[in-house]
């Protein structure tokens, strides 16, 4: 039954990463990304945000939907709109910090600030993640409700379906308002300041009406060292997938499909440990029957409970999900490198380790955090998607790194 929820939501969640991928594929040799390149440090964040807030809210709300929270319309309301004015709150500050990581990490090694890119790169980062997370928000809180009503699981499609978009939107997003920014930042100087000083000035009433929701309180007091330490964890994939860009041109139309990949296996398997979890117990309080220190891979892939039998069908889904992807990739004739068998085993091999390491930390964090009685749907999705992010780049290059060093390429 998960393997049969899962399959669909993931290959239309695949396809919206190779979409994504060709996007990135074609928009990096654009003027704006070959003369501001710090945008590419921005890409894993704001892609992350999917795994930040999305995912996040997605598995807060199918939480609430398992424990037959929403069935009341005006509970359903005021969830919704405490969760939409957080996302907006939470991709006002991460966008804010994404771009002030961009405008450090790209001065350090060029010596040189540039007032006008640093402008573009806060405008940009800002309204990408506002709008963004705007759509997908809205998108998130009506599948898991029309989930609930078909009896579906949605924890098994809610996740996924957010990455399936949030990569294709969010890039889309920010290719678009960077480029229409540059485009007119010399005649029009005001338009971008103008632009971050109007979202941190709504800034205030987000966190007020975030405040008085009872659902989202805790998330407004709680819910900040995960989003902003994988914000800088993402953008330490940034980092490398800046540098690498350069070298390696058919590396961009791999990044969103491998780490969107292994980001969406392991926010299923997150959230459904969540759910199980609250289910029977409160944050704090180890149910009878958990173990309690620190899981072995035995016991998160070969035993015969649930979650260690949902993480063997996300291991199942990994391969010949990510060959349908090559495929389409290489049959639309995006990216710039062959499809040899040398090229499939490596690529293939890194996603699997990549998901390996995901559900293995996923079972051992979301338990850890039980156990400190701090709340998994708050804080475990962000920190796996940013650790997905950076394992999957840095697999990625080395990938595109032993294949240029072997003549493979």
């Amino acid at each position: 039954m998960i393997g049969l929820q899962v399959v669909i939501p993931f290959l239309v969640a695949g396809f919206g990463m190779v979409g994504a991928g060709m996007v990135l594929d074609i928009v990096q040799h654009w003027k704006v990304f070959r003369d501001v390149s710090e945008i590419f440090i921005l890409v894993p964040s704001l892609l992350g945000l999917k795994g930040n807030l999305e995912m996040t809210l997605a598995s807060r709300m199918s939480t609430q939907a398992n424990l037959g929270n929403i069935e009341l319309r005006s509970e359903l309301w005021k969830m919704a709109s405490g969760n939409m004015a957080i996302l907006q709150c939470q991709a006002t500050v991460v966008g804010f910090l994404a771009s002030i990581a961009a405008i450090v990490m790209g001065w350090i090694p060029d010596g040189k600030f540039e007032l006008h890119d640093a402008l573009l790169l806060c405008a940009g980062s800002l309204t990408t993640a506002a709008i963004a997370s705007a759509i997908l928000g809205a998108i998130m809180i009506f599948i898991v409700v029309l989930s609930r009503r078909c009896n579906i699981n949605p924890d098994n499609v809610a996740t996924p379906i957010a990455a399936s978009l949030g990569d294709l939107i969010t890039l889309s997003l920010l290719a678009s308002i960077c480029t229409g920014i540059y485009s007119v930042q010399v005649t029009q100087v005001w338009l971008a300041p103008f632009i971050i000083a109007l979202f941190l000035l709504l800034l205030p009433l987000w966190i007020y009406i975030s405040h008085r929701n009872i659902y989202t309180k805790d998330v407004l007091y709680n819910g900040w060292v995960p989003v902003i330490s994988a914000m800088v964890i993402s953008s330490v994939g940034g980092l490398i997938l800046d540098a690498t860009v350069v070298v390696f041109d058919g590396l961009a139309v791999y990044q969103p499909v491998i780490n969107g990949v292994g980001g969406n296996l392991v926010a299923v398997q997150a959230s459904k440990l969540s759910t199980a979890l609250h289910k029977v117990s409160q944050p704090g309080v180890v149910p009878v029957g958990v173990f309690s220190g620190c899981p072995t891979p035995l016991s998160t892939f070969c035993v015969n409970d649930l979650s260690s039998r949902t993480a063997r069908v996300l291991l199942l889904l990994v391969v010949p999900g990510q060959l349908l992807f090559v495929f389409v990739i290489n049959y639309m004739k995006a990216g710039h490198t062959s499809l040899t068998p040398a090229f499939v085993i490596l690529y293939l091999t890194a996603a699997l380790l990549q998901v390996l390491i995901l559900l293995y930390v996923a079972n051992w964090m979301v338990h850890y955090m039980w156990r400190k009685k701090l709340d998994p749907d708050h804080a475990a999705i962000p920190y796996l998607t940013a650790i997905g992010d950076l394992v999957g780049t840095a697999l990625l290059a080395a990938t595109f790194f032993l294949l240029a060093t072997f003549g493979k390429e």
